[in-house]
């Protein structure tokens, strides 16, 4: 049996960034904003919000004739998690190889490293 992860499949994710920036959408809601980005069918969007409710990430509630889909978690709640459940996975669980290869492969910007002393220096 296949260990249950925190992790969203990037189509999943695709679809909770449109409810939480809406903090509550309509699979109409959700299908025009994905549609307007890339084609996709209504169908497709209405069994993925199914998954992702049956997942436990968002939950439903009639309204007239259709549903309305709300997340069950923040969005830092479930990145948080997908963020710990990457480095469990690709570095056992330490976040300094992580920070080393970002900071290596020069994706932080002066700006981004400065602020990331900065929040280093805060933590007690």
């Amino acid at each position: 049996m296949r260990k249950k992860t925190p992790t969203l499949t990037p189509q999943e994710l695709e679809i909770m960034k449109v409810v939480w920036e809406r903090d509550q959408a309509t699979v109409r809601d959700v299908y025009e904003a994905l549609l307007a980005q890339r084609k996709i069918a209504y169908t497709t969007v209405m069994t993925m919000m199914n998954v992702l409710e049956k997942k436990g990430h968002l939950r439903k509630k009639a309204e007239g004739r259709s549903f309305v889909y709300q997340p069950t978690r923040s969005r830092d709640q479930v990145v948080g998690g997908m963020v710990r459940d990457f480095v469990d996975r690709v570095f056992g669980g330490s976040a300094e190889p992580l920070l080393v290869h970002l900071v290596e492969d020069q994706h932080l910007t002066a700006d981004e490293l400065n602020a990331l002393a900065r929040r280093i220096k805060e933590k007690p």
